[in-house]
């Protein structure tokens, strides 16, 4: 018998909860109750809001895991975007739970993406997937996160890493000119300087300069809508440069974690401007990869656009029918 389960996506701005009542792996199915969004910044501790969330409940859970934006080191997770931290065997005690889990937000979605519904999502680039192959999931957003879940005969082990801190690789000359601009804000180019909400007022501002026009001070939805709405051409090149250059970095890492079983991209740049992504060279760039070029031709790229992957992660990392 199915053991509710709290699960939780507590972010820098927004803690999503909800109770799952039903999850069945074999046809991956999974029922989200009492699926409550509560204002980080209306609560001065993790406690108090886990707290109010209880508050719905009639029967508090003795499982919950929870999918949080911020590093664990040993018993104690520091969510640094709101200058919060809390003691697991803390939690643990004080609300009786008998199973309590907290993971990364991006090892949430590596354990959510088996029971993913591609058909919920956008394909951007087709593929075979191989059902025993590791799956990678990355995502530009705040910051670039990637993990990977792989694949192993009795069970399955979430790999959690820095990719968004490796250094960013240029595949041709206007790429290199880039760099070579971005280096002079950027002692080390990392893949997060470029591919993050941020990244892309850093991507603008090197654009600008590599094609000798002033850079204005705008920020990265003004030049998402500029670019959008054919307004600015440099806006314009850097939006393109953006969607391009991501399906290189896409497919460095799906060789990086042998990813045959697919991609997945989430975070919430992206999924804003869609039809530009797939009008652009993402395909091509993801594999442009030389002798490795026969290996991701077959991988499949998808794009998340649906917005419970977090609570379904959680949920997968702690359920252990």
């Amino acid at each position: 018998m199915f053991e509710p389960i709290i699960v939780a996506d507590v972010g820098g701005t927004n803690a999503r909860f909800a109770l799952v009542s039903a999850f069945d792996k074999s046809t991956k199915q999974i029922t989200f109750d009492n699926i409550q969004k509560f204002s980080s910044l209306d609560f001065e501790s993790f406690a108090d809001v886990l707290a109010a969330y209880v508050r719905t409940l009639t029967v508090v859970p003795k499982k919950a895991c929870f999918a949080v934006a911020g590093p664990r080191k040993q018993d104690t997770v520091f969510l640094t975007n709101l200058g919060w931290q809390f003691n697991v065997s803390d939690i643990k005690a004080r609300f009786g739970f008998e199973q309590f889990k907290v993971i990364n937000d991006f090892a949430a979605f590596a354990e959510a993406a088996p029971y993913i519904n591609n058909d919920e999502n956008l394909v951007v680039k087709n593929g075979e997937a191989n059902p025993h192959g590791n799956i990678a999931v990355i995502g530009p957003g705040t910051g670039f996160g990637a993990a990977a879940l792989v694949k192993g005969e009795d069970s399955n082990v979430v790999l959690s890493c820095e990719a968004g801190h490796i250094s960013l690789a240029a595949c041709n000359e206007l790429e290199r000119n880039l760099i070579n601009a971005l280096s002079d804000e950027f002692e080390h180019v990392s893949v997060e300087h470029v591919f993050s909400g941020q990244g892309i007022e850093n991507l603008y501002r090197a654009m600008a300069k590599v094609h000798n026009v002033d850079a204005k001070d705008i920020d990265a939805p003004t030049i998402t809508s500029l670019a959008l709405a054919n307004d600015d051409t440099i806006c314009v090149k850097t939006l393109t440069q953006f969607c391009d250059w991501i399906g290189a970095v896409a497919g460095d890492l799906s060789l990086t974690f042998n990813a045959t079983g697919g991609v997945y991209i989430g975070g919430g740049i992206l999924p804003r401007f869609q039809d530009k992504l797939l009008a652009s060279e993402f395909s091509k760039r993801f594999v442009a990869k030389g002798k490795m070029q026969h290996i991701v031709e077959d991988i499949p790229v998808v794009l998340i656009t649906q917005d419970n992957i977090p609570l379904l992660g959680a949920a997968a990392s702690l359920d252990e029918n």
